[in-house]
């Protein structure tokens, strides 16, 4: 019982901690975030029409890069998971 006790006061206040957090950091989407996401690709849109690219640091390209890799690989990974159960919506289990 000493130890429940002693693992649930060293859980306890972590546990606050990640739950401050997670209803922050862990909440879908909202209205306003959608506008600031279409903010963004517009400023990337425009940084390739005018050139602005070229001053872009080796930090931003890089999560550029990282951004469009995890993309593509997320779309193939979602194009294969149609192609394998055969059909847009759940899976054909036959009983």
């Amino acid at each position: 019982m000493a130890i429940v006790k002693a693992v649930m006061d060293t859980v306890r206040p972590n546990m606050a901690t990640f739950l401050k957090y997670a209803k922050v950091e862990l909440t879908p989407p909202g209205p306003g975030d959608i506008g600031a996401i279409s903010r963004g690709i517009g400023d990337i849109l425009s940084a390739a029409r005018t050139g602005r690219w070229k001053q872009l640091t080796v930090k931003d390209a890089w999560l550029n890069i990282l951004f469009v890799v995890l993309t593509e690989v997320s779309c193939w990974f979602w194009v294969g998971e149609v192609i394998g159960k055969r059909n847009l919506v759940g899976y054909n289990v036959e009983v």
